[in-house]
């Protein structure tokens, strides 16, 4: 199994994501690790259809998922893995799955929350997190489709004196 993309989006699969994405990392798996989406029938159902045939599609919780690519299971498979939130990328990070690079694809904005860029907002704790999975060597990035050029994301921080 290889991760040829991790990316943080909170609309996890939808059509940036299949019509940009996929076809640029050739990923034939698409896996989606949130709490909240695995309980939520109606809204795997929506995504499970988007996809088009012959991409397998997974979505579960963050330990389902973390035990998934632990395993044997998807070797033979090019994974594209969707996380909603910092905080499901660095749960899953210390669940034991490595990726190299985290994309920083849409985080909305909220209560709490500052814009930084056109398609993120962070928090304290989106920082924190950040900074841990940083600092365990993961090269994270903002990079809406891949004709972007890809932004450090320390470089979007600034503007929040973090």
């Amino acid at each position: 199994m290889s991760i040829v993309l991790a990316r943080i989006d909170n609309r996890l699969i939808h059509g940036q994501v299949l019509e940009s994405w996929v076809p640029y990392v050739n990923a034939n798996c698409i896996v989606v690790a949130n709490d909240q989406a695995a309980g939520n029938g109606f809204q795997k159902l929506l995504m499970e259809a988007a996809v088009p045939r012959g991409i397998r599609v997974v979505i579960d919780t963050v330990e389902r998922v973390a035990d998934l690519l632990s395993s044997m299971e998807l070797t033979d498979r090019k994974v594209l893995l969707l996380l909603a939130n910092s905080q499901d990328a660095l749960a899953i990070h210390r669940r034991g799955v490595g990726c190299g690079k985290l994309n920083l694809g849409n985080m909305h904005g909220g209560q709490g929350k500052q814009r930084v860029a056109c398609t993120i907002a962070l928090d304290p704790a989106d920082v924190d997190n950040l900074r841990i999975l940083e600092a365990d060597g993961v090269r994270i990035v903002s990079q809406c489709i891949p004709s972007d050029r890809e932004k450090d994301w320390k470089k979007l921080v600034q503007s929040l004196g973090a």
